[in-house]
């Protein structure tokens, strides 16, 4: 099994420096701390408008923002920061770190990996550049050369935040739910309480940890806590809603998504949306949802921010349009294998008939050590396609064990496949 080695005894030291801190001021309260990083980076800026470290902290600012928000607007006005910077200081190591995030930002994953590279080369022991390969990494599925790179940043500067969030999203990656949970929880609270931005992911992140395992009401907790630290927070309120669908809560699960997507019209917030929406028994408004996503979706599917593994499960699972879902599964399988992608990958091959192939994706994917429990159902459905019920069983019973999104579906064909000769 994978690890990532801590030294918990410093990172508990490390944990407890925020914990009287205190916010100041009620205009303090009122923005996110992505919000007063544009405000104080740009009063730098005008203070002192030839001096580089200004356009860094506000790209950086507006990087955070976008996380924030989900608004890709963000990322266009980091690289104007960034540029202005390099033209003050063409060689400054900073910029070049933000523009990696930027890249990241806009899923030019291979580019963004590419630039890490060689900025690693360039300084050999920066814990941030770690950082950023351990996302590239992670993103296109080089899961030994991400654990490498979060283990460096640990190895550099134990329990560092960056290091902690990353090592937890490799512990759930490799099945670790609950040493993932620990290190988020530790991340929580070595975090200041001045940063809601960071707060609420961390909270978003340890109710998602807590979600997928089946824990409902602890997972509802944290995803509310993470609305309050940071309203309208496009991640706390989509896995909100998805806590609602389990719930069988679908109309406010409708609600929750409609939220999210007046904020950011993101067409995979659109996708979830007209899926509530069908769930919810809206059916013509789920239609037109469908529909609008699926044209918003084609015009960004040519690009790498695209939600292209959205794209796929509505072909297969809503249009019927199997040879189209395969289209756009082999254009994203080419440049990633993520687990997601795979799982998207392997479930239009199974949609298209080919279930030795899928199969060989879908338990790739789940190699990884990755449990979840719609990629359990998939892979559960691909082997029962291939008279492998035995491995069907046990894969339909993993996902039936986490209580989660999935689950319900794969009880069904877990009643199918314990009668005998039954047929599907």
């Amino acid at each position: 099994m994978k690890i990532i080695i801590l030294e918990l005894c410093t990172i508990m030291a490390v944990a407890v420096f925020a914990a009287s801190q205190s916010m100041t001021g009620a205009a303090r309260m009122d923005l996110s701390s992505a919000m007063q990083g544009i405000a104080a980076a740009s009063k730098t800026i005008s203070d002192k408008p030839t001096e580089y470290s200004g356009y860094n902290l506000l790209a950086t600012a507006q990087v955070g923002r976008a996380q924030e928000t989900s608004d890709a607007s963000f990322y266009t006005q980091a690289e104007d920061a960034v540029r202005k910077s390099l033209e003050i200081a063409p060689n400054n190591f900073d910029a070049a770190k933000i523009r990696v995030s930027i890249l990241l930002g806009e899923h030019e994953y291979p580019a963004a990996l590419e630039a890490a590279r060689t900025l690693n080369k360039r300084v050999p022991d920066d814990v941030m550049v770690y950082g950023l390969l351990t996302d590239a990494d992670v993103e296109l599925g080089n899961y030994e050369d991400a654990e490498d790179s979060a283990q460096w940043m640990l190895n550099l500067r134990p329990g560092n935040l960056p290091a902690l969030t990353r090592a937890a999203h490799l512990r759930e990656l490799f099945g670790d739910a609950d040493g993932a949970y620990e290190l988020m929880e530790l991340a929580y609270q070595s975090t200041s309480p001045t940063e809601t931005g960071e707060r609420a992911s961390i909270l978003t992140q340890m109710g998602h940890l807590r979600s997928a395992s089946g824990s409902t009401d602890a997972a509802e907790k944290l995803f509310q806590q993470a609305l309050t630290a940071l309203p309208s927070y496009a991640s706390a309120l989509g896995n909100l809603a998805q806590v609602r669908i389990t719930q069988k809560r679908y109309a406010e699960a409708v609600v929750l998504l409609q939220q999210r997507y007046q904020g950011a019209t993101q067409a995979e917030y659109l996708y979830d949306l007209a899926e509530a929406l069908q769930l919810a028994g809206r059916d013509a408004e789920a239609r037109k949802a469908f529909a609008d996503f699926e044209t918003k979706s084609l015009a960004e599917s040519v690009r790498k921010d695209n939600s292209n593994r959205e794209l796929v499960f509505y072909y297969a699972d809503h249009a019927h349009q199997p040879a189209k879902a395969l289209e756009v599964a082999k254009q994203e399988y080419a440049w990633r294998h993520d687990v997601y992608t795979l799982d998207a990958y392997a479930w239009a091959l199974h949609v298209n008939g080919q279930d030795a192939e899928a199969r060989k994706q879908i338990e790739a994917a789940l190699a990884v050590g990755i449990r979840d429990s719609k990629i359990f159902a998939h892979a559960g459905e691909i082997v029962l396609k291939l008279d492998d019920r035995a491995a069907a069983q046990n894969y339909l019973q993993e996902a039936v064990s986490l209580h989660a999104i999935g689950s319900e579906h794969a009880q069904m064909v877990l009643a199918q496949v314990s009668v005998p000769n039954a047929k599907r």
